[in-house]
């Protein structure tokens, strides 16, 4: 059999995914499916890929919709690129969604939204040399050599998928992204869920890796830096305290000296910013009404992504 698609399943949700699977453009007889129900999705994975017959294991989430080539793309990559063991695609956001999932999507594949994490987000070019910033565990295919020697992290979640594929490139297997493997995957649709979720992200990040191994990607703490800069400053206003010099404090009216605009200068970039990407993603989407809505949401991936990441310092620190 080539191929078997493990899909770890929270007990109270459904497999959505299932319906797309059954249009796969591929012979059934090649491939079986294999969901694996439970609280953490690590351990999922793992009990599933433990049941695998086929040659490549693929992971997939429960709320996504495969493309019907999927399979086919996926084992034309691997007799193309034979030194590959592991490869993922885009997970692209499903045609049908609307409302708030819609609008984050748009954020997610920004690049002042995500940086270079919008590389999972939409299809970029081919990759022979990946990394967490292009694929995730909802769209990964993995020869069965891969995981009989790595496991995913039970301890992990979300992140668990940025730490497996750490893992496998250090113990010398070869990652990729291929475009041409596409999945389209729901978003949250709720402004709470979506905190929830990009909150999570950061969290993890402390628990994956050391502070000096994040050091090799800034960016990944450039949220929790704004955010503190942010509580300074609009601790300084209410407050004025020596740190501002009493140039910004709550008074008959501020007074915009030198040093108070260059304590403003970081807040007034980032507004600057935010509108300009509401602007270019609001077109490059056709979505013009977005230009309303995505500095809010920008706002909310950077302070919950920056908070969360917070949060996982101290709890590390305990």
């Amino acid at each position: 059999m080539k191929f078997s698609l493990v899909i770890p399943l929270a007990p109270e949700r459904n497999a959505e995914i299932l319906d797309s699977i059954k249009k796969l453009n591929y012979p059934k007889s090649d491939f079986h499916v294999i969901v694996v129900k439970g609280k953490n999705p690590s351990d999922n994975r793992n009990r599933g890929a433990e049941k695998a017959k086929g040659e490549i294991i693929g992971f997939l989430d429960d709320d996504a919709i495969v493309d019907e080539d999927l399979l086919k793309n996926v084992e034309e990559f691997f007799n193309e690129f034979k030194d590959i063991e592991v490869v993922g695609g885009p997970q692209l956001t499903p045609y049908d969604e609307r409302g708030f999932a819609k609008l984050s999507s748009y954020a997610l594949s920004s690049k002042f939204g995500a940086w270079n994490l919008t590389r999972r987000y939409s299809k970029g070019n081919l990759n022979l040399n990946a990394d967490e910033s292009f694929i995730t565990s909802a769209n990964l295919f993995v020869k069965k050599e891969v995981i009989d020697k790595i496991k995913f992290d039970p301890s992990l979640f979300p992140g668990e998928d940025p730490k497996f594929i750490d893992d496998v490139k250090r113990y010398g297997f070869k990652v990729a992204y291929s475009p041409n493997l596409i999945l389209y995957h729901r978003r949250r649709p709720t402004i709470r869920g979506f905190i929830k979720q990009i909150f999570n992200y950061g969290k993890v990040r402390p628990a994956k890796e050391s502070f000096f191994q994040t050091l090799k990607m800034p960016f990944f703490l450039i949220p929790s830096l704004f955010l503190i800069y942010l509580i300074i400053l609009f601790g300084s206003i209410i407050f004025n305290p020596t740190i501002t010099g009493g140039v910004i404090g709550i008074e008959n009216n501020i007074n915009y000296s030198l040093i108070g605009l260059l304590w403003l200068f970081p807040l007034l970039l980032y507004i600057f910013i935010s509108l300009s990407f509401s602007i270019y993603d609001s077109i490059k989407n056709k979505d013009y009404k977005a230009i309303l809505f995505l500095p809010f949401i920008y706002s909310l991936v950077h302070l919950s992504y920056g908070s969360g990441m917070i949060f996982g310092y101290i709890k590390k620190l305990k």
